[in-house]
C-alpha cells in the first residue's frame, strides 16, 4: 500500500494537537477559535442556506 509522507505528517500532527487537550473536543474548538481571533484577519459568516422540499406552483 501506498504512504503519502505529508498525509502521514499531517495525521501525526493531528493525533499530537488532540492529545496535548486529552482528546477535548470543547476544548480543541476554543483554542482554535482563540488563534483565529489573535491572527487578526476578517472572518465572513454567511447566512446559512435553507432549502426547501415544496415545489414551487
Amino acid at each position: 500500500m501506498y504512504k503519502d509522507e505529508i498525509v502521514e505528517e499531517i495525521h501525526k500532527y493531528r493525533e499530537e494537537y488532540a492529545k496535548s487537550f486529552n482528546y477535548d473536543l470543547k476544548a480543541m474548538f476554543d483554542d482554535l477559535r482563540k488563534k483565529q481571533i489573535l491572527h487578526g484577519r476578517k472572518v465572513v459568516k454567511l447566512p446559512i442556506k435553507r432549502w426547501s422540499n415544496k415545489l414551487d406552483e
